[in-house]
């Protein structure tokens, strides 16, 4: 693909029209609340004053991104339903988070996540625990806004660099203005819009099949599009354990690094966590995470359904070409759908691409980074250090997203970042709130031990080295480091008394 230019587009000026207007309420928003950002506490976290359906919202709006529209589909298209598998892992837990996690962070009173850490073991932990959501969020992020740059690019004709540079842009002017609030109202309007552009998508692409949604049922039933559970090897069948090592998918696997990835994913990582700790109350915060599963569940379903319509579609269409799996969607919506409805998928491609983790970024850094070395500078000051941490986080997203244009298999690439990781993260969060253990210098031994670990065992399942599933690598990391961590402690801690929890 040209870095600059890609080809003729197939939109209409209805589309882009479409897709100007929804540009032009993210920036208007921004600007709306940034006469209301006076401190940092308006602008990370919104007085807390943010009514719980809409960090509702927020929250599964975060969690979906372009990585959903795009590479969901994609998957369902060219694999099968598998991974609701580790859907139901992750609702359950939410709702280990929500009794574990957010009474410690509320507490505390905490801007980020990674102040439970220094106030349960000390200085050197937060730092830690924040640097590498740095790494994770910053790779996990370009990858999504990646995903969601090659769409447009595949529906505009534009190349990925504009196309990048266009949702950087947007993100940061509405970010750097507005603060969490303007994050959180748009994302209440991104996921309204990538709801309904789903359900107007599924019943365009069923009507367009011969047969309809019973040729969807028989069609891609018989080729194993609609298979949900595996149930993997049984015991004593040749290869087994390679098979166990090297399958993500069996169900029991699934279903258990859904449950602890999601604890490391949501739990671990400020993205996402930002959302719920700007309602009011502890109460409020628990009630919102426990709600989020049936609307993310929700929009799982229709991007399945529409993976398989999508393969349904084009076994009775062989002669419209794809080049890759990741970009059928996107091919069907420039060739197949009308006016307007393109347009509604674009912008809903757009809006779920918009919202980047500028603003948790920002907050992570100024609260566990800058603020402590850089003591009794006025609220001001610090305001203006955050805004252009947004714009500096915004430039390193975009090298990232174009530096991943290069590599396919999107969704499963975003999941082996993340376990690379978000073990360490979540091992240590579960020393502190599990345990009294004191430590601080073993954390952060045993958080980088363990990261670099799992990038080394991550190098050898992709070079075909060692063949291992890349699920595995978040549960090693969680109960690696916390038994590395607990056991260093007393060596190299000694005399650290632990701290309140």
């Amino acid at each position: 693909m040209a870095p600059w230019f890609s080809g003729p587009s197939p939109l209409t000026w209805p589309d882009y029209a479409l897709l100007a207007l929804a540009l032009v309420l993210l920036v208007l928003l921004g600007l709306r609340f940034s006469s209301e950002q006076r401190s940092t506490r308006d602008f990370f976290l919104a007085q807390r004053r943010v009514p719980a359906w809409a960090a509702c919202l927020s929250f599964v709006a975060t969690e979906v991104s372009a990585v959903t529209i795009i590479s969901v589909p994609a998957t369902a298209y060219s694999e099968n339903w598998e991974y609701a598998q580790f859907f139901v892992g992750s609702a359950l837990a939410r709702f280990a988070l929500a009794a574990l996690f957010i009474p410690a962070f509320y507490r505390y009173d905490c801007t980020t996540i990674y102040e439970f850490l220094g106030h349960r073991f000390g200085r050197a932990t937060q730092v830690a625990g924040s640097v590498l959501f740095f790494v994770t969020r910053l790779l996990g992020s370009g990858v999504r806004l990646m995903a969601a740059a090659l769409a447009v690019s595949i529906l505009a004709g534009w190349g990925i660099i504009p196309t990048i540079l266009l949702f950087t842009v947007v993100s940061i002017a509405y970010i750097a203005s507005g603060g969490v609030k303007a994050v959180i109202w748009t994302n209440v309007f991104q996921a309204g819009m990538f709801i309904l552009a789903g359900f107007a998508a599924f019943i365009f692409i069923a009507t367009q099949i011969d047969g309809g949604l019973g040729a969807i049922l028989s069609i891609a039933g018989d080729a194993g599009r609609l298979h949900l559970v595996n149930w993997g090897p049984a015991p004593g069948d040749p290869g087994f354990w390679a098979r166990i090592l090297a399958d993500p998918n069996i169900v029991w696997l699934a279903l258990l690094n859904g449950l602890v990835g999601s604890m490391a994913a949501f739990g671990t990582d400020h993205d996402l966590m930002q959302r719920l700790l700007t309602v009011e109350t502890r109460q409020q915060s628990q009630r919102t995470l426990a709600l989020t599963p049936l609307w993310s569940g929700l929009v799982l379903l229709l991007y399945l359904g529409i993976g398989a319509g999508l393969f349904t579609f084009y076994a009775q269409h062989p002669g419209l070409p794809v080049s890759r799996p990741d970009a059928i969607f996107p091919h069907f919506i420039g060739h197949v759908m009308p006016a307007i409805l393109r347009g509604l998928m674009l912008t809903a491609i757009v809006m779920a691409s918009i919202d980047s983790p500028l603003g948790s970024l920002s907050a992570s850094f100024v609260t566990d980074l800058y603020r402590p070395s850089r003591h009794g500078r006025t609220e001001r000051h610090y305001l203006w250090v955050s805004r252009l941490a947004v714009v500096g986080f915004g430039s390193i997203l975009a090298l990232l997203a174009y530096g991943f244009s290069f590599f396919e298999k999107i969704l499963w690439l975003a999941f082996k970042i993340g376990g690379v990781t978000f073990g360490s993260l979540l091992g240590v969060f579960l020393l502190g709130l599990l345990t009294r253990r004191p430590a601080n210098r073993a954390n952060v031994v045993a958080m980088t031990l363990m990261a670099l670990g799992n990038l080394f065992l991550l190098i050898l399942s992709e070079t075909k080295v060692f063949p291992l599933a890349w699920s595995w690598l978040i549960l090693w990391g969680t109960a690696g480091t916390f038994m590395l961590a607990w056991w260093l402690g007393p060596l190299l801690d000694r005399g650290l008394a632990a701290r309140a929890r």
